[in-house]
């Protein structure tokens, strides 16, 4: 009966520490497709129900149709917001790992954020350096149109929300969150993740031509390396949301 004797107390076993559950290469690539679906399905859906509500037939006519219009487009973006997070906290709680840790969830230092602030504007101010001295656009010539026609049409709050809110969310959520997550995790470490994970994110934006195509990979890359240096995706959201907030306003109210 040593467990009872004072001087021979019962043994205790430590239990190690688990790692993190991740999702690793191939498990953070086949989750992205399911997630980047979900988007997919929830601005499609807001699409379908504008047409539903309208008494249009349901046909790739109408949905064309209604798609093109400001406040349809601005829905379509919001919607895809609640989609890809029940997405990313399914792959999450399947791993049975915490939301808010996985996703490095976490308030960066007012430093921090000035820092990465700064590093944007002088990325930002580059490119439309570059793009005065090739005589181009700073801003891709189909959203000038979008901006300043759900300006006229009353949308322009809308759009400012859906662009400035919700798509900034739902991109980093997806990149710099559970790409970056699972990818630095892997093979590819911090390097190989914040590339690869820019070039999704870059995907994502293939409306744009080769040249805007190359700004926003660039700009990934910056929002990849103040998301290792900060470890927080709030900076990256925010930054994003700073970002399109200030492209919306200049071109719907200022004509820029």
């Amino acid at each position: 009966m040593d467990s009872l004797n004072p001087d021979h107390p019962p043994l205790t076993v430590t239990p190690a520490e688990h790692a993190p559950r991740v999702w690793k290469f191939w498990g953070t690539a086949l989750w992205s497709l399911f997630i980047f679906v979900a988007m997919f399905v929830g601005q499609v859906g807001a699409i379908l129900l504008l047409v539903a509500l309208r008494g249009l037939p349901i046909d790739m006519a109408s949905i064309q149709l209604v798609g093109r219009e400001p406040q349809a487009l601005a829905l379509s973006v919001i919607m895809g917001l609640p989609a890809t997070l029940a997405a990313v906290w399914l792959a999450i709680r399947i791993k049975k790992a915490s939301f808010v840790d996985y996703l490095a969830l976490h308030w960066p230092s007012w430093k921090q954020l000035l820092f990465g602030a700064v590093g944007l504007i002088v990325l930002v101010l580059a490119w439309e350096t570059i793009s005065r001295g090739l005589g181009r656009e700073a801003t891709p010539g189909f959203m000038t149109d979008l901006l300043k026609s759900g300006r006229d049409t009353g949308a322009a709050l809308l759009l400012l929300v859906a662009f400035s809110v919700a798509a900034p969310m739902s991109e980093e959520v997806l990149a710099r969150g559970f790409l970056y997550r699972g990818w630095s995790a892997s093979f590819l470490r911090v390097p190989g993740a914040i590339i690869l994970s820019s070039l999704v994110w870059t995907v994502v934006h293939l409306q744009y031509d080769m040249y805007f195509l190359a700004e926003v990979f660039t700009i990934g890359l910056w929002f990849g390396y103040m998301r290792y240096r900060s470890g927080s995706l709030w900076l990256t959201i925010v930054l994003h949301a700073l970002n399109n907030m200030t492209a919306v306003v200049l071109t719907m109210w200022l004509g820029a």
